[in-house]
């Protein structure tokens, strides 16, 4: 049970990354590979906002996920819109130069030596939950006897994802811009074709999908808090296999395939513990046998091309 709360805990982190490279694939058919390091870029400006400019930690993490909002529209424009009509190929190796200009810059202005990010966050989120089993005091020490175990931030987590999903859900079948979105998502033309400023809703469909990565990077920080340039790689491809998996561009496979995904790979490593080290290596292999058996993913779409 413990490794199942960690599970899903884990989970909820790669879902909300992989929400965001759903929806600009559902839009564009474009895989944003600069989406990790859009993450990383977010826990950065979190870390400067408090160690330099002195601010409270919840105002930084506001500013550090408005920034990264920001920074994801500016990609959008700066990077991807001139290329807009160029063929897919193009717009893939945009994507992955982008990619390796913000890893390359964060080493340049941030330095590549690791960050301790311990001393960011509120310290409450250090606190252990315990449920059940109880306390004895051995040697001077206390130890916990039976009963789950697990850190507060893992809970945070849980309900933070949930309350953004439900939001995220309202965004996008109660409101005008999620309508567009959605048109955008089936006939860009057609949508242009009815008075709808397609850039606009592209524009905001990448600053809203980076605002969550900023939330996913904040909560993955406050979990594994060291922070580095290149922290943004492996977080961001998992959550391409959650998104994969899931069925891309389907707003709920990217959270059930981010949810499955975590449970995997904290349940493989609590069972068979002597598999830690082959935790990523079976990430990948879950993507090889997804792409094999099943392409569109549990919940994606078959696309017929009629020529």
């Amino acid at each position: 049970m413990q490794n199942f709360v960690n599970g899903l805990s884990l989970g909820s982190l790669y879902a909300l990354i992989a929400i965001g490279y759903t929806m600009v694939y559902g839009i564009l058919r474009l895989i944003n590979f600069a989406h990790g390091d859009v993450f990383m870029m977010s826990v950065y400006f979190a870390f400067y906002f408090v160690t330099i400019g002195k601010l409270p930690w919840w105002l930084s993490f506001a500013l550090a996920i408005l920034g990264a909002a920001l920074l994801g529209f500016a990609i959008d424009r700066v990077a991807y819109k001139p290329i807009r009509n160029a063929p897919r190929v193009s717009a893939l190796i945009t994507a992955i130069g982008v990619s390796f200009f913000l890893e390359s810059l964060a080493v340049v202005v941030f330095s590549g030596i690791p960050k301790s990010f311990r001393n960011i966050y509120p310290n409450f989120l250090n606190k252990m939950i315990i449920i059940g089993g109880h306390e004895e005091i051995k040697y001077g020490r206390k130890v916990i006897m039976g009963g789950l175990r697990f850190p507060l931030v893992s809970l945070v987590t849980l309900i933070i994802t949930g309350i953004i999903l439900v939001i995220l859900w309202w965004i996008i079948y109660r409101t005008k811009i999620g309508m567009a979105m959605r048109a955008v998502s089936v006939d860009i033309p057609t949508t242009a074709l009815m008075g709808i400023n397609v850039d606009n809703v592209i524009g905001f469909t990448f600053a809203f999908g980076s605002a969550l990565a900023a939330i996913g990077g904040l909560l993955w920080a406050s979990r594994y808090p060291q922070i580095w340039p290149y922290m943004g790689f492996m977080p961001g491809l998992k959550a391409f296999i959650a998104a994969v998996f899931g069925g891309i561009g389907s707003i709920q496979g990217a959270v059930i395939g981010g949810l499955l995904l975590g449970l995997t790979e904290i349940m493989l490593v609590g069972i068979f513990p002597s598999l830690a080290g082959y935790r990523d290596a079976f990430a990948f292999f879950i993507l090889i046998i997804i792409l094999s058996l099943k392409p569109n993913g549990l919940l994606g779409k078959k696309i017929i091309v009629k020529v």
